[in-house]
């Protein structure tokens, strides 16, 4: 009979908090009943101290588990709707040279280039693919496949060296915009003040003596340069499509400006393309 006794009061002191415990102990009966546990639980030595008494969460705590019960995991790995953002492919001259561009193309990267730390890996990627560097006991299909490879790396490093064509390039790849083809002149109207400072220009460069009468219409020319790759990189970096396409329209009038300026010979017309 003490050993049922025993048995049920264990069972009652093991499955109270302590703050009922500290209550019930007031009673003269239930410190009768508490001490009779205190010894049964003595006489088990088997059982390890953090299993004689399992602890009831408190009112608060029970309230925390049920809410994070509550929430479904699949809400907790799905981000807001304007936190999701458009994983866009890596643009393939882009991954040709992963230690010059080690963030990839814009957004994530800047939309300059390092030229000198681009034309050393270009160098070294020229060096592995040429078909000279070729073993002459390679097959004929590895000697065109190392052509091949040859000139994809030279195309790769004349477009991303030149910020137009970079330019025009990253809308391609990014935004499926064409401003290279022959049509790409009807897509967006060059504002008047452009074009007659594009005409302007060809005066200048037609009517020139001698290249000093040039010098500075290539300074400012240049200005204009670094002011549209400027805005190039905010238009990418913010993915302001229809401003990088004006930017990129600017450009290359200036380029065309620039590259009429280099070849000037005294007497001969210039044509700059739109």
């Amino acid at each position: 009979m003490r050993s049922s006794t025993s048995s049920s009061s264990w069972r009652v002191a093991s499955q109270m908090c302590a703050l009922c415990q500290r209550k019930a102990m007031n009673s003269p009966r239930s410190r009768a009943a508490f001490s009779t546990a205190s010894m049964t639980l003595r006489e088990r030595p088997h059982v390890t101290p953090s299993a004689r008494i399992p602890r009831i969460p408190s009112l608060h705590q029970q309230q925390q588990r049920r809410s994070s019960s509550s929430s479904s995991p699949q809400a907790e790995q799905t981000p807001p709707k304007d936190e999701k953002k458009t994983t866009k492919k890596m643009p393939p001259f882009y991954a040709l040279f992963p230690q010059s561009l080690p963030l990839g193309p814009p957004p994530s990267g800047p939309f300059h280039i390092p030229l000198r730390t681009l034309r050393n890996e270009f160098l070294k990627l020229q060096a592995l693919s040429h078909p000279d560097f070729a073993h002459s006991s390679a097959s004929a299909t590895a000697k065109s496949a190392a052509t091949t490879n040859s000139a994809i790396i030279n195309t790769a490093y004349k477009t991303l060296s030149n910020p137009l064509l970079r330019a025009q390039y990253l809308l391609h790849e990014l935004y499926d915009v064409d401003l290279a083809g022959d049509e790409a002149g009807t897509q967006i109207e060059p504002d008047p003040e452009l074009l007659m400072t594009v005409l302007e220009s060809r005066e200048i460069i037609e009517e020139a003596d001698t290249e000093q009468d040039l010098e500075e219409l290539r300074e400012e020319n240049e200005k204009r340069i670094e002011e549209a790759e400027r805005g190039l990189e905010e238009a990418f970096k913010e993915e302001d499509v229809e401003r990088a396409k004006e930017e990129a329209v600017r450009l290359r009038y200036w380029m065309n400006i620039r590259e009429g300026v280099n070849n000037w010979e005294r007497g001969k017309g210039v044509v700059l393309q739109h």
